[in-house]
């Protein structure tokens, strides 16, 4: 496998280390330097596959210094690979700054598929995944995080984001407070890993399941909001349960006919929420 002078995108596992390509540990193993978020963190990875590759250091507080150097690099010739911490170089990790000027310098940015967060949970969701918006963190702060949530409120794409163990309450009670209780929203933390957990449930109840253990707010997290729907963002939850659960034993057609004579709903809407939750 030759690699030629240009720079790797290498996405590395975000858990399970079985989940890296046989092409990423070549391209890590072959090229001349390894440019690394945290070299520590990267260090256990590599050397978990004995990999000894030189390393250095390239994080949101160097890299539109050091993106020169490993440019001189690709002019001598040299090849450099770029990795985060965990997942896909870029996606809320730096990088934008180093490719860009990569490109523009001329040199060839070869991207190689791999692992990735986002992605990963949402095809675990049961949210629409034919359209989407990655959003990447929600800001630290409540009054910008309001106003980030409120400029998606009526988003009609499936809202995915990363979160922090210490902020995901307080953003869930933000998201209640913007879009209501009832909007359903689907919570994966650390996905690959040991303790991976799936969780979907509307706002609302959601936060008070994370509540009820502090075990359930540790680790990564990514939180993927149900789009915008204005006939289902009125269902009662009490109606969507229903439907729901009596999916489980008949089409959803008649599952939402007879739910929505219980609770006084329209059917057509109910089913509509089915099909786009997958029951």
């Amino acid at each position: 496998m030759s690699t030629d002078a240009a720079l790797y995108i290498v996405p590395t596992p975000i858990g399970n280390l079985n989940d890296i390509t046989q092409r990423a540990l070549q391209v890590l193993e072959q090229v001349s330097l390894i440019a690394c978020e945290d070299t520590r963190h990267s260090g256990k990875l590599f050397s978990h596959f004995g990999i000894g590759t030189k390393t250095m250091a390239l994080h949101d507080h160097n890299e539109r210094q050091r993106a020169q150097s490993l440019i001189n690099r690709l002019a001598d010739g040299q090849s450099v690979a770029l990795v985060s911490d965990a997942g896909t170089p870029l996606i809320s990790d730096p990088g934008y700054h180093l490719v860009t000027q990569v490109r523009e310098a001329g040199y060839p940015v070869v991207p190689l598929p791999g692992p990735c967060a986002a992605t990963t949970a949402l095809c675990a969701s049961g949210l629409p995944s034919d359209r989407f918006t990655f959003e990447g963190f929600l800001p630290a702060k409540t009054k910008a995080r309001v106003d980030v949530l409120t400029a998606l409120l009526e988003e009609p794409r499936t809202m995915i984001f990363y979160e922090s163990p210490r902020r995901v309450l307080d953003s869930l009670k933000d998201l209640i407070e913007v879009m209501g209780p009832e909007r359903q929203v689907v919570l994966a933390r650390e996905i690959t890993k040991s303790f991976e957990t799936i969780k979907g449930a509307p706002a609302g109840e959601l936060r008070a399941w994370l509540m009820e253990d502090d075990n359930r707010t540790r680790g990564e997290m990514v939180v993927m909001v149900a789009p915008h729907r204005p006939e289902a963002d009125a269902l009662p939850a009490e109606a969507l349960r229903t439907t729901e659960l009596l999916c489980a034993e008949l089409p959803l057609k008649k599952a939402a006919a007879l739910a929505a004579q219980i609770h006084g709903v329209k059917k057509n809407a109910l089913y509509k929420h089915g099909l786009e939750a997958g029951w």
